[in-house]
């Protein structure tokens, strides 16, 4: 039953997506129109899952939500928005004539209300209902607001994607129909300038919003707050889409101007929401971790390498100088799993997952197994141990002496005894500061 749910609305929206191309689009129109369509997608999924590349999500999660957002939501879309124009084309809108409109000759009113009204509400609805999915029956893949923006931005670039097929190809139809191919290939490249160049970003950016919506309910103990919060951004959401598809209908000149004045303000300022998440999923690492440290499992100088993504990186490239390309690994995962073991853990003190003692010791086992590649690789570092409050330091004439560590730990590398791993004890509770 699960995979008949997976799977089978895909198949529907391709199959539906196929009808409406094999009606719509010529197979050259196809060809143009997928060979640019494509052409910007791995820089904007490079850049999504880069934003959330120190947490775990299984890939195919990012697989279905990508799928959906490029089969089903556009599948979905298509054929709402088509019935809602067809519907609106049966209204007398002579009453509207008096109303001088740029784009009167490009876009009828019954395709300008459905690209304002129904677009907006169908197509960001559709997009959302993967990621919702993962919110609500795959919890612990949906535990913050970065997962939102990865989850629902590549539902947006998916959709994007489709969308953009069959705006270039039809654009190529249409050049090719009146002026032959050169008209053909000179329609499609405005096309490609306008839809992927000037505004790649706005689908990603409209679901990116439900996204931190619905991560921002998933970081709140029950109460209002926790449906309002999406709800109040998927309306967002479907009204910044709107007010997008009403500047571009009002001519180019409207379209630059509103471009500079409400899309890039509101890119910018979501990019800048995105890396400041990024950096505070970095910093969580010290505070949920912090009890590790007491408890002699890891050491001061690791929580500092872990606070920061520049100490991050840092420490990888630490990592490969003392113990090669296997060091540098072996630090890249050894990074992922405590910052999955940080967020697992501030999950289940702020109440939003059940305890799991068995998963946090095993992750920490896992993380302590990693280190053991680089541990002690570096000539230069004396041979030390941590046992939860002191350095135990061997100096060169064979002397153990204990030194305490600094109120402020600055060496970005860790420090621990190489040699047999040590059975884990159970990870000790940790309650977040209020």
């Amino acid at each position: 039953m699960m995979l008949l749910a997976v799977y089978l609305p895909p198949t529907v929206g391709a199959l539906t997506l196929a009808w409406v191309i094999k009606f719509s689009v010529s197979p050259s129109g196809i060809a143009i129109g997928v060979a640019a369509a494509v052409l910007p997608v791995p820089l904007l999924v490079g850049c999504v899952l880069w934003l959330g590349r120190y947490n775990h999500r299984p890939v195919r999660y990012l697989i279905f939500c990508f799928a959906w957002g490029a089969l089903v939501a556009t599948g979905v879309s298509v054929l709402v928005n088509t019935s809602v124009s067809v519907a609106l084309e049966q209204v007398d809108w002579a009453f509207l004539d008096h109303i001088d409109r740029p784009s009167e000759d490009v876009m009828p009113w019954p395709d300008f209300f459905a690209a304002i009204a129904s677009a907006p509400v169908i197509e960001e609805l559709t997009k959302a209902l993967a990621p919702f999915a993962i919110f609500l029956f795959r919890r612990r893949h949906f535990t913050g607001v970065l997962d939102g923006i990865v989850y629902c931005g590549l539902a947006g670039i998916g959709f994007a994607m489709v969308e953009n097929i069959l705006y270039l190809g039809r654009g190529f139809d249409q050049g090719d129909e009146f002026f032959g191919i050169g008209g053909g290939v000179l329609i499609t490249g405005m096309t490609f300038v306008m839809r992927i160049l000037f505004s790649g970003f706005a689908h990603p950016l409209f679901s990116s919003m439900i996204g931190i919506g619905l991560g921002m309910s998933r970081r709140r103990r029950p109460g209002p707050g926790r449906l309002l919060i999406p709800l109040g951004m998927v309306v967002a959401a479907m009204l910044l889409h709107s007010a997008w598809n009403l500047i571009a209908s009002l001519g180019p000149a409207i379209l630059l101007s509103g471009y500079m004045a409400v899309m890039v303000p509101i890119f910018f300022t979501v990019v800048g929401v995105a890396l400041w998440l990024r950096a505070a999923d970095a910093r969580l690492a010290v505070t949920a971790l912090s009890d590790l440290v007491d408890a002699g499992l890891l050491s001061p100088p690791e929580i500092a390498a872990l606070a920061t993504h520049r100490r991050r990186g840092a420490a990888r490239l630490w990592a490969r100088r003392v113990a090669g390309d296997a060091g540098f690994k072996a630090m890249r995962e050894y990074q992922r799993l405590a910052t999955q073991l940080s967020a697992t853990r501030d999950a289940v003190a702020r109440g939003f997952t059940p305890p799991d003692p068995e998963t946090e010791r095993q992750l920490l086992q896992r993380l302590l197994t990693y280190r053991e590649v680089f541990t002690g690789a570096d000539p230069a570092m004396p041979r030390a141990t941590w046992d939860g409050r002191y350095y135990q330091v061997q100096f060169p004439d064979g002397s153990i002496r204990q030194i305490n560590p600094p109120v402020q730990p600055i060496m970005p590398i860790p420090i621990m005894p190489p040699g047999v791993p040590r059975p884990v004890p159970p990870v000790p509770a940790w309650r977040p500061a209020s």
